[in-house]
């Protein structure tokens, strides 16, 4: 089989061929169809986070080693399984995989958080992911049935769809009365204007600093787009939203949207941060009790969490987000796209080397 791995931190993605994998016990061997590409992958490039202050957080430190196959927005094909998995998959059928995968035995795994474990083995973060022509996947739960779904354009449901599902129900009770704040047009943003709207929401105004972006956001359905560097852009989004926010949920994750979000907030409001672009947070503590306020984290879903995505996309027929195929082989390419900030929506891999 071939790969694209991360060899070295910052410099393409080398080209490896190995033998492909044979499934052992409740594990499944897929060949790739679809993998798509996520800011996430350009940490992993990269090696590191931004903490702010002048510090970082290397990938090594958090246990992250190479050589490592990015991807884990992944849709592949059963092509082989271990003996244990015989009677659990069909074979040639197209599966989108749940990539955030926990220890399994600790209580968070027990209680359906796996995404949450505190030793995890995700795909394509901690083992080799779906920039590949073949995946190992450890066991058949993790397997979702697309169900008629394009595997292009429902990878993204790994990731994009499943990181703002789990977003939005931080905020659902705001949905149906009030509009909210999204920081980031991005595949992200784009894919959440989508669910938004199929969660009963009644929208969201968004911000970017990229113009083609916003000009997405309003044709995916925003109410309004602001540019976040205009020196209005607080009083910009009070008048779009009809007075302070409820809730903003912020896919960038700077210290700029981190201020405006939570400046943006009136009495009582949520503040979910979801982006790790990276800094230090930039709001007076003394504001946080004085509003009431509430900032939180969210880590993409559990895998009861990607059950619901996937129905409801097909019981409300939530439509794609804008999504570009991009052969195999040029994914270093299309990670630079992203992160000289071109990419529209989502670049989706496909098997091609």
């Amino acid at each position: 089989m071939k790969s694209l791995k991360i060899i070295r931190f910052g410099q393409a993605l080398d080209v490896v061929e190995e033998a492909t994998p044979q499934p052992e016990g409740s594990q499944i061997l897929l060949r790739m169809r679809a993998s798509g590409i996520c800011h996430s992958d350009l940490h992993l490039w990269e090696g590191s986070y931004d903490l702010g202050r002048g510090k970082s957080l290397s990938l090594a430190d958090r246990g992250i080693n190479l050589p490592l196959t990015p991807g884990h927005e992944i849709v592949g094909e059963v092509v082989a399984t271990g003996p244990d998995a015989t009677d659990l998959v069909t074979p040639g059928k197209t599966y989108l995989v749940y990539p955030w995968m926990g220890c399994g035995t600790c209580p968070v795994c027990l209680e359906g958080s796996e995404q949450l474990c505190a030793t995890p083995r995700f795909l394509g973060v901690y083992r080799d992911g779906g920039y590949a022509d073949h995946i190992l996947v450890p066991h058949p739960r993790y397997l979702f049935d697309l169900d008629g779904l394009d595997p292009v354009t429902a990878a993204p449901y790994a990731c994009s769809g499943l990181t703002t599902y789990g977003a939005l129900k931080k905020v659902a009770a705001v949905l149906p009365h009030s509009p909210i704040v999204l920081f980031g047009a991005g595949g992200l943003g784009l894919m959440c204007l989508r669910l938004l709207k199929a969660m009963g929401g009644v929208g969201a105004v968004v911000v970017d600093i990229d113009p083609a972006k916003r000009q997405a956001a309003l044709e995916a359905g925003a109410l309004a787009a602001v540019d976040g560097r205009a020196p209005d852009a607080q009083a910009q989004l009070t008048a779009a939203l009809g007075g302070p926010a409820r809730a903003a949920i912020d896919f960038v994750g700077s210290e700029d949207t981190a201020r405006l979000g939570f400046d943006s907030l009136g009495k009582a409001g949520t503040l979910v941060i979801v982006g790790l672009f990276g800094g230090a947070a930039p709001w007076s503590l003394p504001l946080i009790p004085i509003k009431s306020a509430t900032v939180m984290g969210s880590y993409v879903g559990s895998l009861n969490d990607l059950r619901e995505l996937l129905d409801l996309v097909r019981r409300e027929d939530v439509p794609p987000i804008p999504v570009q195929r991009c052969a195999l082989h040029d994914a270093s390419r299309a990670l630079d796209d992203l992160r000289q900030g071109k990419v529209v929506g989502r670049t989706v891999l496909v098997p091609a080397f």
